[in-house]
């Protein structure tokens, strides 16, 4: 390749995915999470990981059968909250895919998000210290419970002394994550980057506060059906738990050392709607201007865009407002939309990350998976949602897109790999 093909349309190093690694509902392998995503099934299920039977809500989508010993030993397992456990263990794999590095480690960066942290640490020790008093709760609670834990984590396994960041911006933080590493690849600032988002927040404090706030789908009687992206019958998401990271060079650099690409992140749009701490802007302004900044600094125009893996909740004010923001930007003839958390339920900050990792996978396959439990548009979906089965499309770029409370909108714009 001439060194000019290493560059974008500005003149920056254009930055590819060369290792993928995830924890999810699906499964322990970025294989199984695109293997559920095209059966179109739901994960769905009564919650395991404590007794839900009096909670208001009794399932959620959780992390099947995960050992985190393999990867930390008994003894320093002990020490991290699952959140740290899922996003360390999904890094490791990523870069462990990856292969033969070979970067300086004062070269290498983490961006690990989270949107909520250690809850499950801090809920347990609160219980302890109202039971049994405060000599009685752990030492390693704050270690635990901070949201940089994973981030340290990382760094610490595997001695890489670049910046070790935490974005914490909701539901957007996994997307945003990835975006804010491409920029580190894009500006010389690192040379490698393992960038992705962990969630675990499946314990009765969670449970509740989200149930509080109505914004989980309350079908206890039917916890297969319940996640419904931009279907008639939504009513609200389901919690999962799960992380993915990938990892990030330029496209001069995994070419030079024969690494395999799994696409290419070409564009990045964020930005903030400034209107309500969970509600998105009325007509999706904020969510389309974030796409349409994604396309401008991808340097493409709306009809080069091949599909979209939305946000797409199952919540009804999500819904419709990127159905909205999608009709702005890309007219009344939409490429097709798909949500994985329709069979995944909603990560948080793990959403972000997964769905980068399910799109990569669909580019490479030509296939879009189908959106689980839609069957009818709800009031106001003017979209193409893909469902049923998996949708062949042509090689073309796609748009991934997180939306989180707070008002932050992330979105990618992803290539097939060069």
């Amino acid at each position: 390749m001439s060194e000019q093909s290493f560059l974008d349309h500005r003149g920056r190093p254009r930055v590819v995915v060369t290792g993928i690694g995830c924890k999810t509902p699906a499964g322990h392998t970025p294989e199984d999470l695109i293997s559920v995503l095209r059966s179109g099934k739901s994960m769905a299920a009564p919650i395991t990981l404590f007794d839900a039977s009096n909670e208001p809500i009794t399932f959620a989508c959780e992390v099947p059968d995960f050992d985190p010993v393999p990867y930390f030993g008994i003894k320093d397992a002990r020490r991290q909250d699952r959140v740290a456990q899922l996003g360390f263990a999904a890094a490791a794999d990523a870069i462990e895919d990856a292969g033969n590095i070979g970067a300086d480690p004062d070269r290498c960066s983490i961006i690990a998000s989270t949107g909520i942290g250690g809850l499950y640490t801090l809920e347990a020790n609160t219980e302890i210290y109202l039971t049994k008093g405060p000599l009685r709760v752990s030492p390693f609670v704050i270690p635990m419970l901070m949201p940089n834990a994973t981030a340290g984590v990382i760094s610490m396994r595997f001695g890489w002394t670049g910046p070790a960041i935490c974005v914490a911006t909701a539901c957007a933080a996994g997307t945003m994550a990835i975006g804010e590493g491409a920029r580190m690849i894009r500006d010389g600032s690192s040379d490698v980057v393992a960038a992705g988002g962990t969630e675990y927040a499946i314990t009765r404090i969670g449970i509740a506060a989200f149930s509080r706030m109505t914004a989980l789908s309350n079908h206890n009687d039917d916890p297969a059906n319940a996640s419904r992206p931009f279907d008639a019958q939504r009513n609200g998401f389901v919690l999962a738990e799960g992380a993915a990271f990938t990892v990030l060079e330029s496209l001069e650099r995994a070419v030079g050392r024969g690494a395999h690409v799994y696409g290419e992140i070409a564009g990045y749009g964020r930005n903030s709607d400034a209107f309500h701490i969970t509600a998105p802007s009325p007509g999706g302004t904020g969510a389309a201007a974030c796409m349409q900044g994604a396309l401008n600094d991808a340097g493409l125009l709306a009809h080069d865009i091949g599909h979209i893996n939305a946000h797409g909740t199952s919540t009804q004010l999500n819904d419709i407002a990127e159905s909205q923001a999608i009709e702005k930007v890309f007219g009344e003839n939409s490429p097709p939309v798909t949500s994985n958390k329709g069979s995944l339920g909603h990560m948080i900050a793990g959403a972000g990350a997964s769905e980068v990792v399910s799109t990569l996978l669909a580019l490479r396959d030509g296939l879009v998976p189908p959106t689980a439990n839609f069957e009818t548009p709800g009031e106001g979906i003017n979209i193409d949602v893909v469902h049923g089965e998996s949708r062949a499309v042509p090689a073309a770029p796609a748009i991934s897109n997180s939306f989180g409370f707070g008002g932050h909108n992330a979105s990618l714009v992803i290539l097939p790999a060069p």
